[in-house]
Protein backbone atom coordinates (compact mmCIF):
# COMPACT_ATOMS: atom_id res chain seq x y z
CA UNK A 1 0.00 0.00 0.00
CA UNK A 2 1.12 3.35 -0.97
CA UNK A 3 0.55 5.20 2.67
CA UNK A 4 2.74 1.78 4.50
CA UNK A 5 5.37 2.90 1.51
CA UNK A 6 5.74 6.34 2.73
CA UNK A 7 5.83 5.84 6.38
CA UNK A 8 8.52 3.28 6.10
CA UNK A 9 10.04 5.64 3.13
CA UNK A 10 9.50 9.65 4.21
CA UNK A 11 12.39 11.14 2.09
CA UNK A 12 10.13 9.38 -0.97
CA UNK A 13 6.80 11.12 -0.21
CA UNK A 14 8.47 14.74 0.96
CA UNK A 15 10.16 14.25 -2.62
CA UNK A 16 6.36 13.73 -4.18
CA UNK A 17 5.17 16.81 -2.49
CA UNK A 18 8.45 18.76 -4.04
CA UNK A 19 7.73 17.74 -7.26
CA UNK A 20 3.99 18.91 -7.02
CA UNK A 21 5.17 22.14 -5.45
CA UNK A 22 7.66 22.53 -8.11
CA UNK A 23 5.03 21.85 -10.65
CA UNK A 24 2.55 24.30 -9.89
CA UNK A 25 5.31 26.83 -9.43
CA UNK A 26 6.51 26.69 -12.54
CA UNK A 27 3.16 26.82 -13.78
CA UNK A 28 2.50 29.75 -11.69
CA UNK A 29 5.06 31.83 -13.70
CA UNK A 30 3.10 31.57 -17.02
CA UNK A 31 -0.41 31.22 -15.91
CA UNK A 32 -1.79 34.37 -17.54
CA UNK A 33 -3.84 36.67 -15.29
CA UNK A 34 -7.68 37.93 -16.28
CA UNK A 35 -10.78 39.08 -14.42
CA UNK A 36 -12.99 36.11 -16.05
CA UNK A 37 -12.39 32.68 -17.73
CA UNK A 38 -11.56 33.39 -21.84
CA UNK A 39 -15.49 33.27 -22.02
CA UNK A 40 -15.95 35.70 -25.07
CA UNK A 41 -16.48 34.33 -29.15
CA UNK A 42 -13.71 34.35 -30.82
CA UNK A 43 -13.61 37.30 -33.19
CA UNK A 44 -12.65 38.33 -36.25
CA UNK A 45 -12.82 42.04 -37.99
CA UNK A 46 -12.85 42.87 -41.64
CA UNK A 47 -12.07 46.46 -42.40
CA UNK A 48 -11.35 48.99 -45.78
CA UNK A 49 -12.27 52.44 -46.38
CA UNK A 50 -14.29 53.63 -49.95
CA UNK A 51 -13.11 57.47 -49.62
CA UNK A 52 -15.98 59.74 -51.12
CA UNK A 53 -18.47 57.00 -50.91
CA UNK A 54 -21.81 57.01 -49.33
CA UNK A 55 -23.45 54.54 -47.33
CA UNK A 56 -25.76 53.11 -49.24
CA UNK A 57 -23.21 53.05 -51.96
CA UNK A 58 -20.38 51.39 -49.10
CA UNK A 59 -23.60 48.86 -48.23
CA UNK A 60 -24.27 47.81 -51.90
CA UNK A 61 -20.88 47.49 -53.79
CA UNK A 62 -18.38 46.57 -50.83
CA UNK A 63 -20.39 44.85 -48.27
CA UNK A 64 -22.82 43.08 -49.73
CA UNK A 65 -19.86 41.32 -52.26
CA UNK A 66 -17.98 40.73 -48.49
CA UNK A 67 -21.46 39.38 -46.82
CA UNK A 68 -22.17 36.92 -49.49
CA UNK A 69 -18.96 35.07 -49.02
CA UNK A 70 -18.91 34.67 -45.28
CA UNK A 71 -22.26 32.26 -45.58
CA UNK A 72 -21.68 28.83 -44.93
CA UNK A 73 -18.23 29.25 -42.50
CA UNK A 74 -17.89 26.33 -40.20
CA UNK A 75 -18.47 27.53 -36.37
CA UNK A 76 -19.90 31.27 -37.47
CA UNK A 77 -21.65 32.37 -35.08
CA UNK A 78 -23.10 35.91 -36.51
CA UNK A 79 -21.60 39.01 -38.54
CA UNK A 80 -22.85 42.67 -37.93
CA UNK A 81 -21.50 45.25 -40.08
CA UNK A 82 -20.82 48.90 -39.35
CA UNK A 83 -20.86 51.71 -42.13
CA UNK A 84 -19.57 55.21 -41.47
CA UNK A 85 -20.58 58.26 -43.94
CA UNK A 86 -17.02 58.59 -44.00
CA UNK A 87 -16.44 55.59 -46.26
CA UNK A 88 -15.38 53.74 -43.38
CA UNK A 89 -16.76 49.93 -43.21
CA UNK A 90 -15.77 47.25 -40.77
CA UNK A 91 -17.54 44.04 -40.38
CA UNK A 92 -17.32 41.79 -36.88
CA UNK A 93 -17.18 38.20 -37.39
CA UNK A 94 -18.78 36.09 -34.28
CA UNK A 95 -17.72 32.62 -33.84
CA UNK A 96 -18.32 30.07 -31.53
CA UNK A 97 -16.41 29.29 -28.04
CA UNK A 98 -14.00 27.38 -28.33
CA UNK A 99 -12.64 27.78 -32.34
CA UNK A 100 -9.14 28.11 -32.90
CA UNK A 101 -8.74 32.13 -33.70
CA UNK A 102 -6.15 31.08 -36.65
CA UNK A 103 -8.45 28.74 -38.11
CA UNK A 104 -11.09 31.96 -38.14
CA UNK A 105 -9.33 34.29 -39.59
CA UNK A 106 -7.52 32.04 -42.28
CA UNK A 107 -10.96 30.70 -43.51
CA UNK A 108 -12.53 34.67 -43.13
CA UNK A 109 -9.14 35.67 -45.23
CA UNK A 110 -9.99 33.27 -47.92
CA UNK A 111 -13.43 34.57 -48.10
CA UNK A 112 -12.65 38.04 -48.22
CA UNK A 113 -10.26 37.76 -51.29
CA UNK A 114 -12.85 35.82 -53.00
CA UNK A 115 -14.62 38.64 -52.65
CA UNK A 116 -11.95 41.30 -54.08
CA UNK A 117 -12.62 40.39 -57.40
CA UNK A 118 -16.30 42.23 -57.17
CA UNK A 119 -15.21 45.48 -55.21
CA UNK A 120 -14.30 48.81 -56.38
CA UNK A 121 -11.06 49.35 -57.86
CA UNK A 122 -10.59 51.77 -55.44
CA UNK A 123 -11.24 49.63 -52.64
CA UNK A 124 -8.70 46.88 -53.82
CA UNK A 125 -5.84 50.06 -54.13
CA UNK A 126 -6.63 50.65 -50.66
CA UNK A 127 -6.78 46.87 -49.21
CA UNK A 128 -9.13 45.01 -47.19
CA UNK A 129 -7.84 44.12 -43.61
CA UNK A 130 -8.22 40.93 -41.59
CA UNK A 131 -7.31 41.17 -38.04
CA UNK A 132 -7.89 38.73 -35.15
CA UNK A 133 -8.82 41.12 -32.34
CA UNK A 134 -11.30 42.07 -29.29
CA UNK A 135 -13.94 44.48 -30.09
CA UNK A 136 -13.25 45.52 -26.46
CA UNK A 137 -10.55 48.52 -25.61
CA UNK A 138 -7.34 47.20 -23.73
CA UNK A 139 -5.70 50.51 -23.94
CA UNK A 140 -7.22 54.06 -24.43
CA UNK A 141 -3.84 56.42 -25.23
CA UNK A 142 -4.73 60.33 -26.06
CA UNK A 143 -1.84 62.61 -27.64
CA UNK A 144 -1.49 66.07 -27.04
CA UNK A 145 0.70 68.68 -27.15
CA UNK A 146 1.67 70.77 -24.13
CA UNK A 147 2.97 73.57 -25.63
CA UNK A 148 0.39 73.58 -28.13
CA UNK A 149 2.81 73.77 -31.00
CA UNK A 150 0.98 70.63 -32.88
CA UNK A 151 -2.22 70.12 -34.53
CA UNK A 152 -4.43 67.21 -34.10
CA UNK A 153 -2.85 66.11 -37.92
CA UNK A 154 0.60 66.90 -36.54
CA UNK A 155 0.11 64.50 -33.78
CA UNK A 156 -1.97 62.02 -35.47
CA UNK A 157 1.17 61.91 -38.63
CA UNK A 158 3.68 61.31 -35.44
CA UNK A 159 1.15 58.40 -33.82
CA UNK A 160 1.05 56.52 -37.43
CA UNK A 161 4.71 56.74 -38.01
CA UNK A 162 6.19 56.56 -34.25
CA UNK A 163 3.70 54.37 -31.88
CA UNK A 164 1.17 52.69 -34.09
CA UNK A 165 3.51 50.19 -35.35
CA UNK A 166 5.69 49.63 -32.35
CA UNK A 167 2.31 48.54 -30.44
CA UNK A 168 1.28 46.29 -32.92
CA UNK A 169 4.62 44.41 -32.69
CA UNK A 170 3.68 43.50 -29.01
CA UNK A 171 2.85 39.87 -28.06
CA UNK A 172 -1.05 40.13 -27.54
CA UNK A 173 -1.77 43.05 -29.03
CA UNK A 174 -4.06 42.61 -31.93
CA UNK A 175 -4.73 45.88 -33.59
CA UNK A 176 -3.83 49.75 -32.93
CA UNK A 177 -6.26 52.33 -34.06
CA UNK A 178 -5.93 56.11 -34.21
CA UNK A 179 -9.50 57.12 -34.33
CA UNK A 180 -11.68 59.66 -36.65
CA UNK A 181 -8.97 59.48 -39.86
CA UNK A 182 -7.18 62.55 -38.11
CA UNK A 183 -4.11 61.97 -39.77
CA UNK A 184 -2.60 64.70 -43.00
CA UNK A 185 -4.29 64.20 -46.32
CA UNK A 186 -3.76 65.89 -49.85
CA UNK A 187 -7.10 68.03 -49.87
CA UNK A 188 -7.89 69.07 -53.53
CA UNK A 189 -11.24 71.61 -53.58
CA UNK A 190 -12.24 71.45 -57.21
CA UNK A 191 -14.34 74.50 -58.59
CA UNK A 192 -17.28 73.27 -60.72
CA UNK A 193 -17.95 76.57 -62.26
CA UNK A 194 -13.75 76.52 -63.59
CA UNK A 195 -13.94 72.96 -64.15
CA UNK A 196 -17.33 73.62 -66.80
CA UNK A 197 -15.72 76.33 -68.27
CA UNK A 198 -12.44 74.82 -69.22
CA UNK A 199 -14.69 71.24 -70.46
CA UNK A 200 -13.00 69.54 -67.36
CA UNK A 201 -14.80 66.36 -66.10
CA UNK A 202 -14.14 64.55 -62.32
CA UNK A 203 -13.35 62.02 -64.34
CA UNK A 204 -10.47 63.70 -66.12
CA UNK A 205 -8.96 65.00 -62.51
CA UNK A 206 -8.87 61.98 -61.31
CA UNK A 207 -7.37 59.72 -64.08
CA UNK A 208 -4.31 63.08 -64.50
CA UNK A 209 -4.16 62.52 -60.16
CA UNK A 210 -3.86 58.78 -61.11
CA UNK A 211 -1.57 58.91 -64.03
CA UNK A 212 0.73 61.34 -62.65
CA UNK A 213 1.34 60.86 -58.91
CA UNK A 214 2.74 57.20 -59.41
CA UNK A 215 5.76 55.42 -58.23
CA UNK A 216 7.33 53.68 -61.56
CA UNK A 217 10.40 51.89 -61.97
CA UNK A 218 11.95 53.76 -65.58
CA UNK A 219 14.44 51.19 -66.35
CA UNK A 220 18.06 51.02 -67.18
CA UNK A 221 20.55 52.52 -69.87
CA UNK A 222 23.34 50.34 -70.71
CA UNK A 223 22.35 46.75 -69.55
CA UNK A 224 22.96 43.99 -71.47
CA UNK A 225 22.43 43.37 -74.48
CA UNK A 226 24.12 46.41 -75.61
CA UNK A 227 27.39 47.27 -77.33
CA UNK A 228 30.83 45.72 -76.87
CA UNK A 229 32.68 48.27 -75.82
CA UNK A 230 30.20 49.69 -73.26
CA UNK A 231 32.06 50.44 -70.29
CA UNK A 232 29.37 51.45 -67.10
CA UNK A 233 25.72 50.94 -67.15
CA UNK A 234 22.64 52.91 -64.60
CA UNK A 235 19.46 53.38 -63.48
CA UNK A 236 16.90 55.47 -64.44
CA UNK A 237 15.27 57.42 -61.94
CA UNK A 238 12.16 59.39 -61.54
CA UNK A 239 10.36 61.41 -59.50
CA UNK A 240 7.75 59.87 -57.02
CA UNK A 241 5.00 60.11 -55.46
CA UNK A 242 3.84 64.15 -55.32
CA UNK A 243 4.27 65.75 -51.62
CA UNK A 244 3.29 69.67 -51.61
CA UNK A 245 0.61 71.48 -52.79
CA UNK A 246 2.18 72.63 -55.58
CA UNK A 247 3.40 69.57 -56.70
CA UNK A 248 -0.41 69.08 -57.02
CA UNK A 249 -0.88 72.22 -58.39
CA UNK A 250 1.08 71.71 -61.08
CA UNK A 251 -0.74 68.44 -62.07
CA UNK A 252 -1.81 68.46 -65.75
CA UNK A 253 -5.33 67.93 -66.51
CA UNK A 254 -5.25 68.66 -70.91
CA UNK A 255 -2.43 69.02 -72.36
CA UNK A 256 -4.48 69.45 -75.99
CA UNK A 257 -7.70 71.44 -76.47
CA UNK A 258 -9.38 74.99 -77.18
CA UNK A 259 -8.08 75.99 -73.49
CA UNK A 260 -4.74 74.83 -73.81
CA UNK A 261 -2.92 73.57 -71.11
CA UNK A 262 -5.09 73.00 -68.07
CA UNK A 263 -3.31 72.69 -64.88
CA UNK A 264 -4.71 71.68 -61.06
CA UNK A 265 -4.41 74.90 -59.92
CA UNK A 266 -6.87 76.06 -62.69
CA UNK A 267 -9.72 74.62 -61.35
CA UNK A 268 -9.16 73.68 -57.73
CA UNK A 269 -7.39 74.42 -54.65
CA UNK A 270 -5.08 72.56 -53.06
CA UNK A 271 -3.59 71.75 -49.46
CA UNK A 272 -2.60 69.53 -46.98
CA UNK A 273 -5.33 68.77 -44.48
CA UNK A 274 -7.67 65.87 -42.39
CA UNK A 275 -8.75 62.99 -43.92
CA UNK A 276 -11.73 63.30 -42.24
CA UNK A 277 -13.61 67.06 -40.50
CA UNK A 278 -16.20 65.00 -38.77
CA UNK A 279 -14.36 63.74 -35.93
CA UNK A 280 -12.43 65.77 -32.78
CA UNK A 281 -10.72 64.65 -30.07
CA UNK A 282 -9.80 67.29 -26.63
CA UNK A 283 -7.26 66.29 -24.02
CA UNK A 284 -8.57 68.08 -21.48
CA UNK A 285 -9.64 71.05 -23.13
CA UNK A 286 -7.08 70.61 -25.71
CA UNK A 287 -6.51 69.24 -29.17
CA UNK A 288 -5.45 65.84 -29.32
CA UNK A 289 -6.11 62.16 -30.29
CA UNK A 290 -7.07 58.92 -29.16
CA UNK A 291 -5.43 55.75 -30.19
CA UNK A 292 -7.23 52.39 -29.34
CA UNK A 293 -5.54 49.27 -27.78
CA UNK A 294 -7.09 45.73 -29.01
CA UNK A 295 -6.09 43.02 -27.10
CA UNK A 296 -5.78 39.97 -29.56
CA UNK A 297 -8.66 37.02 -29.35
CA UNK A 298 -7.66 34.45 -26.91
CA UNK A 299 -4.33 36.53 -25.04
CA UNK A 300 -2.92 37.80 -21.77
CA UNK A 301 -4.85 40.75 -20.75
CA UNK A 302 -2.95 41.83 -17.89
CA UNK A 303 0.85 40.88 -20.06
CA UNK A 304 -0.39 42.72 -23.09
CA UNK A 305 -1.71 46.17 -21.14
CA UNK A 306 1.98 45.89 -19.26
CA UNK A 307 3.80 45.64 -22.34
CA UNK A 308 1.98 48.44 -23.96
CA UNK A 309 2.62 50.77 -21.13
CA UNK A 310 6.53 49.32 -20.59
CA UNK A 311 6.91 50.48 -24.55
CA UNK A 312 4.74 53.30 -24.48
CA UNK A 313 6.90 54.59 -21.79
CA UNK A 314 10.31 53.97 -23.86
CA UNK A 315 8.87 55.72 -26.94
CA UNK A 316 7.94 58.91 -24.45
CA UNK A 317 11.92 59.17 -24.13
CA UNK A 318 11.90 60.05 -27.60
CA UNK A 319 8.79 62.27 -27.77
CA UNK A 320 9.76 66.04 -28.73
CA UNK A 321 10.31 67.75 -25.89
CA UNK A 322 7.47 69.81 -24.95
CA UNK A 323 5.75 68.80 -27.89
CA UNK A 324 4.42 65.73 -27.47
CA UNK A 325 2.72 63.94 -24.67
CA UNK A 326 0.47 61.06 -23.71
CA UNK A 327 -1.95 60.20 -21.70
CA UNK A 328 -3.88 56.47 -20.44
CA UNK A 329 -7.35 57.49 -20.20
CA UNK A 330 -9.00 53.96 -19.92
CA UNK A 331 -7.23 51.14 -18.83
CA UNK A 332 -9.48 47.93 -18.17
CA UNK A 333 -6.74 45.70 -16.53
CA UNK A 334 -6.60 48.34 -13.48
CA UNK A 335 -9.84 46.69 -12.77
CA UNK A 336 -8.82 43.76 -13.15
CA UNK A 337 -5.32 43.94 -11.17
CA UNK A 338 -7.28 45.00 -8.56
CA UNK A 339 -10.30 42.68 -8.22
CA UNK A 340 -7.34 39.52 -8.17
CA UNK A 341 -5.49 41.48 -5.20
CA UNK A 342 -8.42 41.11 -3.31
CA UNK A 343 -8.75 37.66 -4.31
CA UNK A 344 -5.24 36.75 -3.33
CA UNK A 345 -5.69 38.85 0.02
CA UNK A 346 -9.17 36.77 0.68
CA UNK A 347 -7.32 33.33 -0.02
CA UNK A 348 -4.19 34.49 2.55
CA UNK A 349 -7.29 35.52 5.21
CA UNK A 350 -8.46 32.23 4.65
CA UNK A 351 -5.57 30.47 5.08
CA UNK A 352 -4.38 32.45 8.43
CA UNK A 353 -8.32 31.71 9.85
CA UNK A 354 -8.08 27.86 9.00
CA UNK A 355 -4.49 27.89 10.63
CA UNK A 356 -6.29 29.34 13.62
CA UNK A 357 -9.50 26.84 13.47
CA UNK A 358 -6.94 23.92 13.35
CA UNK A 359 -4.72 25.19 16.23
CA UNK A 360 -7.63 25.80 18.81
CA UNK A 361 -9.20 22.43 18.38
CA UNK A 362 -6.25 20.68 18.02
CA UNK A 363 -4.61 22.13 20.44
CA UNK A 364 -0.81 21.66 19.23
CA UNK A 365 1.79 23.16 17.64
CA UNK A 366 3.30 19.74 16.22
CA UNK A 367 -0.32 18.47 14.88
CA UNK A 368 -1.04 22.14 13.48
CA UNK A 369 2.30 22.30 11.48
CA UNK A 370 0.87 19.12 9.64
CA UNK A 371 -1.94 20.04 7.64
CA UNK A 372 -0.16 23.50 7.35
CA UNK A 373 2.46 21.45 5.70
CA UNK A 374 -0.37 19.20 3.50
CA UNK A 375 -2.10 22.09 2.18
CA UNK A 376 -0.01 24.13 0.18
CA UNK A 377 1.09 21.63 -1.34
CA UNK A 378 -2.46 21.17 -2.47
CA UNK A 379 -3.05 24.96 -3.55
CA UNK A 380 -0.02 25.34 -5.31
CA UNK A 381 -0.31 21.61 -7.19
CA UNK A 382 -3.26 22.87 -8.69
CA UNK A 383 -1.35 25.73 -10.28
CA UNK A 384 -0.45 22.71 -12.77
CA UNK A 385 -3.20 21.71 -13.02
CA UNK A 386 -5.03 24.62 -14.41
CA UNK A 387 -1.79 25.02 -16.56
CA UNK A 388 -2.44 21.19 -17.84
CA UNK A 389 -5.93 22.22 -18.68
CA UNK A 390 -5.01 25.21 -20.60
CA UNK A 391 -7.07 26.98 -17.77
CA UNK A 392 -5.94 30.84 -16.33
CA UNK A 393 -5.61 32.82 -12.96
CA UNK A 394 -8.72 34.81 -12.70
CA UNK A 395 -11.81 35.64 -10.03
CA UNK A 396 -13.53 32.28 -10.34
CA UNK A 397 -10.44 29.96 -9.83
CA UNK A 398 -8.94 31.73 -7.26
CA UNK A 399 -12.40 32.03 -5.83
CA UNK A 400 -12.20 28.16 -6.31
CA UNK A 401 -8.78 28.24 -4.40
CA UNK A 402 -10.24 30.01 -1.48
CA UNK A 403 -13.43 27.39 -1.64
CA UNK A 404 -10.33 24.40 -1.40
CA UNK A 405 -8.87 25.88 1.92
CA UNK A 406 -11.06 24.11 3.67
CA UNK A 407 -11.65 21.27 2.11
CA UNK A 408 -8.10 20.12 1.39
CA UNK A 409 -7.45 20.65 4.81
CA UNK A 410 -10.17 17.87 6.09
CA UNK A 411 -8.19 15.15 4.77
CA UNK A 412 -4.93 16.09 6.83
CA UNK A 413 -6.85 16.56 9.92
CA UNK A 414 -9.01 12.74 9.16
CA UNK A 415 -5.12 11.42 9.22
CA UNK A 416 -4.05 13.28 12.47
CA UNK A 417 -7.16 12.77 14.60
CA UNK A 418 -6.93 9.00 13.82
CA UNK A 419 -3.44 8.67 14.43
CA UNK A 420 -4.10 10.99 17.70
CA UNK A 421 -6.54 8.51 18.84
CA UNK A 422 -4.52 5.60 18.51
CA UNK A 423 -1.95 7.01 20.63
CA UNK A 424 -3.96 8.07 23.09
CA UNK A 425 -5.96 4.79 23.22
CA UNK A 426 -3.45 2.23 22.34
CA UNK A 427 -0.28 3.35 23.65
CA UNK A 428 1.20 2.39 20.87
CA UNK A 429 4.53 5.21 18.76
CA UNK A 430 3.42 7.99 16.24
CA UNK A 431 5.38 5.37 13.53
CA UNK A 432 3.40 2.13 14.82
CA UNK A 433 -0.31 4.36 15.28
CA UNK A 434 0.41 5.99 11.75
CA UNK A 435 0.80 2.21 10.05
CA UNK A 436 -2.23 1.32 11.84
CA UNK A 437 -4.40 4.08 11.27
CA UNK A 438 -3.81 4.02 7.45
CA UNK A 439 -4.82 0.92 7.52
CA UNK A 440 -8.27 2.20 8.46
CA UNK A 441 -8.44 5.63 6.85
CA UNK A 442 -7.26 5.01 3.39
CA UNK A 443 -10.59 3.20 1.89
CA UNK A 444 -12.38 6.41 3.80
CA UNK A 445 -10.36 9.22 1.84
CA UNK A 446 -10.07 7.68 -1.61
CA UNK A 447 -14.51 7.98 -0.72
CA UNK A 448 -13.95 11.16 0.29
CA UNK A 449 -12.40 12.01 -2.80
CA UNK A 450 -14.08 10.48 -5.47
CA UNK A 451 -17.57 11.89 -3.53
CA UNK A 452 -16.08 15.62 -3.95
CA UNK A 453 -15.20 14.68 -7.17
CA UNK A 454 -18.29 13.78 -8.27
CA UNK A 455 -20.00 16.93 -6.70
CA UNK A 456 -18.00 19.56 -9.18
CA UNK A 457 -17.04 17.48 -12.21
CA UNK A 458 -20.56 17.15 -13.92
CA UNK A 459 -20.37 21.13 -13.53
CA UNK A 460 -17.71 21.11 -16.20
CA UNK A 461 -19.77 19.62 -18.95
CA UNK A 462 -21.70 22.27 -18.78
CA UNK A 463 -22.47 23.85 -22.33
CA UNK A 464 -22.63 27.63 -23.60
CA UNK A 465 -21.10 30.85 -22.37
CA UNK A 466 -21.88 29.95 -18.79
CA UNK A 467 -20.56 26.28 -19.03
CA UNK A 468 -17.21 28.18 -20.44
CA UNK A 469 -17.83 30.20 -17.25
CA UNK A 470 -17.92 27.72 -14.55
CA UNK A 471 -16.09 25.06 -15.57
CA UNK A 472 -12.85 26.64 -14.28
CA UNK A 473 -14.23 26.93 -11.38
CA UNK A 474 -15.45 22.85 -10.68
CA UNK A 475 -12.03 21.98 -12.34
CA UNK A 476 -10.02 23.89 -9.75
CA UNK A 477 -12.18 22.81 -6.95
CA UNK A 478 -11.57 19.02 -8.26
CA UNK A 479 -8.00 19.01 -9.15
CA UNK A 480 -7.05 20.31 -5.56
CA UNK A 481 -9.34 17.63 -3.89
CA UNK A 482 -7.67 14.75 -6.33
CA UNK A 483 -4.18 16.19 -4.77
CA UNK A 484 -5.38 16.90 -0.88
CA UNK A 485 -6.53 13.09 -1.48
CA UNK A 486 -2.77 11.96 -2.53
CA UNK A 487 -0.83 14.16 0.15
CA UNK A 488 -3.03 12.42 2.44
CA UNK A 489 -2.24 9.11 1.60
CA UNK A 490 1.67 10.13 0.90
CA UNK A 491 2.81 13.12 3.09
CA UNK A 492 0.54 13.72 6.03
CA UNK A 493 0.90 10.22 7.33
CA UNK A 494 4.91 10.08 7.12
CA UNK A 495 4.82 14.04 8.61
CA UNK A 496 2.53 12.36 11.41
CA UNK A 497 5.35 9.41 12.25
CA UNK A 498 7.54 11.61 12.61
CA UNK A 499 6.69 14.91 14.28
CA UNK A 500 3.56 13.67 16.72
CA UNK A 501 4.67 12.47 19.91
CA UNK A 502 2.86 10.69 22.99
CA UNK A 503 0.52 12.63 25.21
CA UNK A 504 2.15 12.30 28.17
CA UNK A 505 5.63 13.89 26.08
CA UNK A 506 3.55 17.21 26.76
CA UNK A 507 0.39 18.43 25.99
CA UNK A 508 -0.46 22.47 25.05
CA UNK A 509 -4.61 21.22 26.92
CA UNK A 510 -2.67 22.21 29.91
CA UNK A 511 -3.11 25.76 29.39
CA UNK A 512 -6.40 27.23 30.82
CA UNK A 513 -7.16 28.89 27.69
CA UNK A 514 -7.84 25.47 26.24
CA UNK A 515 -9.30 24.18 28.58
CA UNK A 516 -11.97 26.53 28.60
CA UNK A 517 -12.55 26.39 25.03
CA UNK A 518 -12.98 22.94 25.77
CA UNK A 519 -15.48 22.94 28.16
CA UNK A 520 -17.17 25.49 26.11
CA UNK A 521 -17.41 23.10 23.25
CA UNK A 522 -18.53 20.43 25.48
CA UNK A 523 -21.36 22.14 26.57
CA UNK A 524 -22.07 23.52 22.93
CA UNK A 525 -22.26 19.68 22.19
CA UNK A 526 -24.75 19.36 24.93
CA UNK A 527 -27.21 22.08 23.91
CA UNK A 528 -26.97 20.83 20.03
CA UNK A 529 -27.57 17.06 21.33
CA UNK A 530 -30.82 18.50 23.34
CA UNK A 531 -31.72 20.12 20.36
CA UNK A 532 -31.82 17.08 18.10
CA UNK A 533 -33.61 15.03 20.86
CA UNK A 534 -36.08 17.70 20.66
CA UNK A 535 -36.66 17.77 17.18
CA UNK A 536 -36.87 14.03 17.15
CA UNK A 537 -39.64 13.80 20.02
CA UNK A 538 -42.20 16.63 17.74
CA UNK A 539 -41.64 15.63 14.43
CA UNK A 540 -44.77 17.21 13.06
CA UNK A 541 -43.26 20.53 14.42
CA UNK A 542 -39.74 19.88 12.60
CA UNK A 543 -41.58 18.93 9.27
CA UNK A 544 -43.11 21.91 9.09
CA UNK A 545 -39.98 24.11 10.01
CA UNK A 546 -38.03 22.64 7.50
CA UNK A 547 -41.54 23.19 5.00
CA UNK A 548 -41.14 26.71 5.95
CA UNK A 549 -37.54 27.56 5.61
CA UNK A 550 -37.40 25.68 2.19
CA UNK A 551 -40.32 27.65 0.69
CA UNK A 552 -38.99 30.81 2.11
CA UNK A 553 -35.46 30.15 0.32
CA UNK A 554 -37.49 29.45 -2.89
CA UNK A 555 -39.40 32.21 -2.46
CA UNK A 556 -35.92 34.26 -2.03
CA UNK A 557 -34.54 33.04 -4.79
CA UNK A 558 -37.41 34.54 -7.38
CA UNK A 559 -37.13 37.58 -5.78
CA UNK A 560 -33.37 37.62 -6.08
CA UNK A 561 -32.56 39.85 -9.46
CA UNK A 562 -30.71 37.33 -11.94
CA UNK A 563 -27.50 38.05 -14.23
CA UNK A 564 -25.05 36.81 -16.03
CA UNK A 565 -21.89 38.73 -14.44
CA UNK A 566 -22.42 41.35 -11.50
CA UNK A 567 -21.73 44.84 -12.33
CA UNK A 568 -19.24 45.99 -10.40
CA UNK A 569 -17.90 49.86 -10.04
CA UNK A 570 -15.20 50.53 -12.74
CA UNK A 571 -14.50 53.92 -11.51
CA UNK A 572 -15.40 55.05 -14.81
CA UNK A 573 -17.99 57.72 -15.92
CA UNK A 574 -19.00 57.66 -19.64
CA UNK A 575 -21.47 60.04 -21.13
CA UNK A 576 -23.05 59.74 -24.27
CA UNK A 577 -25.17 62.24 -26.33
CA UNK A 578 -27.16 61.95 -29.81
CA UNK A 579 -28.86 64.76 -31.83
CA UNK A 580 -31.54 64.47 -34.52
CA UNK A 581 -30.90 61.89 -37.35
CA UNK A 582 -28.68 64.04 -40.38
CA UNK A 583 -27.31 66.77 -37.79
CA UNK A 584 -24.52 68.11 -39.41
CA UNK A 585 -20.82 68.22 -37.17
CA UNK A 586 -20.50 71.76 -36.47
CA UNK A 587 -24.09 71.71 -34.70
CA UNK A 588 -23.11 68.36 -32.61
CA UNK A 589 -19.96 70.07 -31.92
CA UNK A 590 -21.00 73.24 -30.42
CA UNK A 591 -24.03 71.20 -27.99
CA UNK A 592 -20.64 68.98 -26.76
CA UNK A 593 -18.64 71.96 -26.29
CA UNK A 594 -21.70 74.20 -24.60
Amino acid sequence: MLSQFCIRRPIFATVLSIIIVLAGLMALRVLPLSQYPNISPPTIRVSTTYDGADSQTLARTVAQPIEDQLSGIAGLLYYTTSIRSSGELSISCVFDVGTDPNDAMLEINNRVRTAERSLPEKVRNQGVTVRKRSEDSLLMVALHSPDHSMSATDLADYANLNIVDELKRLPGVGDVTVFGNAQSAMRIWVDPEKMGLLGVTVQDVENAIEAQNEQRGAGSVGTAPTLDDQQVYYTVTTPGRLLTPEQFGNIVIKSKGPNGVVHMSDIARTEVGKRSYEFRVDVNGEPGVNMGVYLQTGANAMEAATAAKERLVELAKHFPKNRVDYLITDDTTVFVGASLNEVYHTLAEAGLLVLLVVFIFLQSWRATLIPMLAVPVSLIGTMAGLWLFGFSLNTLTLFAMVLSIGIVVDDAIVVLENIERIMRTEGLSPYDAAQKAMKEVSGALVAIVLVLAAVFIPVAFLGGIAGELYRQFAVTVATSVVLSGFVALTLTPALCAILLKKPEDGSSEKLGIFRAFNAGLSRFTMVFLLLVKAALRHRIVTAVILALVTFGCVEMLERTPTSFIPKEDQGLVRMSMKLPEGAAFPRTEAVALD
